[in-house]
């Protein structure tokens, strides 16, 4: 197996062994591309100003440590979220917020809404990703593409996938995300599209999955820190993570089938060198080239990233 390495922008990439230490050089930041109907209007002071549709919200950020640039652009937020711990916060709305709205992402509508978790329904920070998932789609040939999509939350991957004419299983934890994703699912005029909503805990799922033989052509894991399945089992990111991507490993596709694999991983205190080592660990002896690194969003007002999310990918073309 192989690695593409790129050591500065525009650098040719360079074919590497994969289970080779990773070389520094090689990680990469991919930012989000321009997103219609998406914005980071500032950020600074602890704190982002984001543009969801027509609504403003105003979020905390640790990373953003700077000064904000626009501070007269704040005034305009429809939304506040107060505290630090997503599990303690709230928000506070100061101009008339709708209970739901629409964001076009590549072809499917995404409905925001103001959750209890501070976040709106929707990682547009995930567009790299989502162009990376159509890319390794499109090489499947003449069989319809199979997607299996881990801690798939509101469906963003799912709809683009099934979209693109992908038969999906979406697993979830969590009833009320799966059935905020099955809105989301109407919303797109995709109510006819092949996806199996599964309210299951991940790591049974893979498991179980490769145990019939079941194999995709795109496995998409997001994990959490920490949380519980629907039957109350216990996941631990640091703990856990191995055996499942031992799992989903066995799920990829054979040769000569394309396949990917997407890793994410949020808010943990751990590295992309992390992620790089396990993803290579996990598909050892497969040909393809891993790209390892963080995803980030650029303001719309200059050139400052806030990096959201550790990522490792491998797709076998």
């Amino acid at each position: 197996m192989t690695r593409r390495s790129r050591a500065s922008p525009g650098a040719e990439p360079r074919e590497e062994p994969a289970d080779a230490d990773c070389d520094p050089r090689s990680l990469q930041v991919l930012a989000m591309p321009r997103l219609e109907g998406y914005a980071l209007l500032d950020s600074g002071g602890g704190r982002k100003l984001e543009r969801f549709g027509r609504v403003l919200v105003d979020r905390p950020e640790p990373q953003a440590m700077w000064e904000r640039r626009v501070p007269a652009a704040w005034k305009a937020a429809h939304a506040v979220f107060s505290g630090e711990d997503e599990e303690k916060g709230r928000w506070r709305t100061l101009k008339a917020v709708p209970e739901t709205w629409p964001l076009e992402v590549l072809g499917v509508t995404m409905l925001c809404r103001l959750s209890a978790f501070r976040h709106l329904g929707l990682f547009p920070e995930q567009l790299p990703h989502w162009h990376y998932l159509l890319e390794g789609l499109s090489r499947v040939g003449s069989e319809r593409p199979r997607v299996l999509n881990l801690f798939a939350y509101t469906g963003a991957a799912t709809l683009i996938a099934a979209k693109a004419g992908a038969e999906v299983v979406h697993v979830d934890a969590s009833r009320k995300a799966i059935a905020w994703a099955r809105e989301n699912q109407a919303a797109s005029g995709l109510k006819e599209a092949p996806v199996r909503w599964i309210l299951d805990d991940a790591g049974k799922l893979a498991a179980r999955e490769a145990r019939r033989g079941r194999t995709y052509h795109a496995i998409l894991i997001d994990p959490p820190k920490f949380g519980r399945g629907p039957a109350g089992e216990v996941w631990d990111l640091f703990r856990d993570l191995p055996s499942l991507m031992a799992s989903c490993a066995r799920l990829l596709a054979p040769p000569p089938a394309p396949a990917l694999m997407i890793l994410t991983a949020y808010a943990i205190r751990a590295s992309a060198l992390a992620l790089d080592g396990l993803l290579k660990e996990s598909i050892a002896g497969r040909p393809g080239a891993v790209e390892t690194g963080e995803l980030a969003i650029g303001e719309e007002t200059g050139r400052r990233l806030i990096g959201t999310s550790l990522f490792a990918r491998w797709s076998s073309a």
